[in-house]
């Protein structure tokens, strides 16, 4: 059967198992589309929001990729593994003792921005080699040191050795990594043992459909899911372009918009037809980024 050209958004409820490019395969597949991508991966152990972007909306996955995100983490103090989450083998176990008002301050200590040594098992590369193939090969390489930002940082719940925290922190962020260092912090070790994403920018879990869910419907009711293909740029400012403006900025000239915007990225709209992303930089000029196709 061929396959069919799709635009637009759909917010998966990645379930845990399976990895990010199987559950788009899946999705793609259920949806017979032509050309589909997601923006931002999630681990296999990992559930949750999971953007899945088909036809023109792939041109603005970096969108999604470069944005923050909101998980909820279930943390297990006390035990450390070789991945430093629920899947790995132990490395190290040391007692647990601390009080509401000790936690209180070191969760103070990784708001903000952080210096994080990233993990071994991670798909950063070393030498050409992803680190997690070197760390399977039982090899401990250095690892510059990143900066990252944690927005916020919330304990939500606390059941015996086990801490649920609600995490907003900037991309480049490795949650497992986190974890670990929190427990450094508190006088014992830890491991990742549940993460749930449920915001990527301004979309969220709330607006999600599940596989399975997805697979019950009809072909219709299927479709419904699909966002608009500026799902993903709901964040950004938004500029409305006069026709004759619209035109040149569609032909990928600079243009002078009728109102000063902000330097940076910014959503650009000929009336309530998205035209793509530009960058406005120096004296207001809004430079094309990434333009939808014109039909």
């Amino acid at each position: 059967m061929k396959r069919r050209k799709l635009d637009g958004v759909l917010l998966l409820d990645k379930p845990v198992g399976p990895s990010s490019s199987a559950a788009l395969q899946a999705v793609k597949r259920l949806l017979n589309a032509e050309k589909a991508g997601h923006a931002g991966t999630l681990d296999p152990l990992a559930s949750g929001l999971l953007p899945l972007l088909f036809g023109e909306a792939t041109k603005f996955a970096q969108f999604g990729l470069d944005a923050a995100k909101e998980y909820v983490a279930d943390v297990g103090l006390g035990v450390s593994t070789d991945t430093g989450d629920a899947e790995g083998a132990v490395l190290e176990r040391r007692p647990v003792s601390l009080v509401d008002a000790e936690l209180a301050q070191v969760l103070e200590r990784f708001r903000g921005e952080l210096s994080q040594v990233p993990p071994m098992y991670s798909a950063l590369k070393k030498g050409g080699r992803p680190l997690y193939e070197l760390a399977r090969a039982g090899q401990t390489v250095d690892r510059e040191p990143r900066r990252i930002t944690v927005h916020e940082l919330e304990l939500v719940s606390r059941r015996d050795d086990v801490l649920r925290l609600r995490i907003r922190c900037s991309k480049g962020t490795y949650v497992r990594q986190l974890a670990a260092d929190i427990g450094l912090a508190l006088g014992t070790v830890a491991h990742l043992q549940a993460l749930r994403r449920t915001a990527v920018a301004g979309l969220r879990l709330d607006r999600s459909v599940t596989p399975d869910d997805l697979q019950a419907l009809g072909e219709e009711a299927r479709l419904a899911w699909l966002l608009p293909p500026d799902g993903l740029l709901e964040g950004l400012p938004r500029v409305e372009l006069d026709p004759a403006v619209a035109d040149r900025f569609q032909q990928g000239q600079a243009v002078h918009p009728a109102e000063a915007i902000a330097k940076g990225p910014c959503s650009v709209y000929r009336g309530q037809v998205l035209l793509g992303v530009g960058e406005s930089g120096e004296g207001g000029l809004l430079h094309p980024a990434r333009l939808i196709a014109r039909v």
